[in-house]
């Protein structure tokens, strides 16, 4: 989990990001998500005041790991587990916590007692396995030269995701909680997209239209290549329907 190990350089990700943007026509600017075993050096950290404490002891600087996805797509900060502390499933599928670390949480309860989440599947949810010092989010743009995203977030509309579907095979299509397609990018260097969750859209205020997609940042190069490719066969098969469909105007 080192943040410094260069694969490329912060003209490289602003060049992806663009590109990505671009093809995919993005109202909300690519996010950087990078584990390290300690906050990076000359990233500022996420200074929110912390929140008062839930009756269970829950505390976070934001109601869920996942709102920093919100604040990262304008600008980049560092986060420490303590500030992901009021999810207790984000502080699970970040690594942050063990399943039996948050079992007796309120959160948890909630979940369980509504039916949402069985305690099996819950079990089974995937998670980032080396517990990290930090998380940094940011605009991948704007990435520092010294650091490596290990997933690259896109928050994608129907249409969008179309593309990505068609751009890359055997993209994973997940359900909840959204946040863990954020672990499968990163563990298993898979693209990953949710069709997002209840409780994620409720903390982050995602309009009923938006999904997710995680993409492992190692493989971005590559995935911008068939985006931009799959875009433009997109946009001529548009082209091509549009015309036809004016004999029936």
């Amino acid at each position: 989990m080192d943040a410094t190990a260069g694969r490329t350089n912060e003209a490289d990700w602003a060049d992806l990001a663009d590109r990505l943007a671009g093809a995919l026509h993005l109202a909300t600017a690519p996010v950087a998500i990078t584990f390290s075993d300690a906050r990076p050096g000359g990233v500022a950290q996420f200074d929110a005041p912390m929140s008062q404490p839930a009756p269970d002891g829950r505390r976070g600087r934001v109601p869920a790991g996942c709102v920093f996805w919100v604040h990262g797509a304008s600008s980049t900060f560092s986060t420490v587990a303590e500030d992901h502390g009021n999810c207790s499933v984000g502080s699970v599928t970040h690594g942050f916590a063990g399943i039996g670390d948050v079992a007796g949480n309120d959160d948890v309860g909630a979940l369980l007692d509504s039916g949402w989440v069985t305690d099996g599947a819950f079990g089974m949810i995937p998670v980032v396995r080396e517990r990290p010092g930090a998380v940094t989010y940011g605009p991948l743009r704007d990435t520092p030269a010294d650091i490596v995203p290990d997933v690259v977030l896109l928050r994608v509309n129907g249409r969008q995701m179309m593309v990505l579907s068609d751009a890359i095979p055997g993209m994973r299509i997940e359900g909840k909680p959204q946040c863990h397609v954020v672990a499968l990018a990163k563990e298993q260097k898979v693209a990953a997209a949710s069709v997002g969750c209840a409780l994620s859209r409720a903390r982050t205020g995602m309009t009923p239209d938006e999904m997710t997609c995680a993409l492992p940042a190692g493989e971005l190069p590559s995935i911008v290549e068939d985006v931009v490719r799959a875009s433009e066969v997109d946009s001529a098969v548009a082209r091509y329907a549009a015309s036809d469909a004016r004999r029936f105007a």
